[in-house]
């Protein structure tokens, strides 16, 4: 039976893909379970349908990925932290906490986005790489500041 896969299944294939399946491993377990519809001419005209939504919804993602990479491309972000006597921070700046800040900032960033190999140790200018799906890419410079110190 040819029929039209809703979603990637194991071992026969990726999301939207028309296959040949025995007709009643698709009557009994794929269809009732909602994986897949018979190959019918509506389904045809249904698929065709969701592949054009499903390429402007790419289209769209991409184009917001590439203004939120340039928008962050040579972006500064001032971390403020607090400092011990001999200039040493008493916490290590890792990638959540980039991202945290960058959230703060109003830039929709995840921590696994941020490329740093080590977390910052010490105050001063670090480049930071931020990546992106699409194979895009910003790097922003972390300023690591002390923090001032109320009283």
């Amino acid at each position: 039976m040819r029929v039209v896969l809703l979603s990637d299944i194991e071992n026969i294939g990726k999301q939207f893909e028309i296959k040949e399946v025995a007709d009643g491993y698709a009557r009994n377990f794929l269809i009732p379970q909602g994986l897949v519809r018979p190959a019918t001419k509506q389904t045809l005209q249904w698929l065709s349908m969701q592949k054009e939504i499903a390429e402007k919804k790419a289209e769209d993602a991409l184009k917001q990925t590439q203004e939120l990479a340039s928008k962050l491309d040579d972006l500064e972000v001032s971390i403020p932290m607090k400092v011990g006597e001999e200039g040493q921070l008493f916490e290590a700046i890792t990638a959540a906490k980039i991202a945290d800040r960058l959230k703060e900032m109003g830039y929709d960033v995840k921590k696994n986005q941020v490329k740093i190999e080590n977390p910052i140790k010490e105050l001063g200018e670090f480049p930071v790489k931020i990546a992106f799906d699409h194979n895009l890419e910003a790097e922003i410079s972390v300023i690591v500041t002390e923090e001032e110190s109320n009283g």
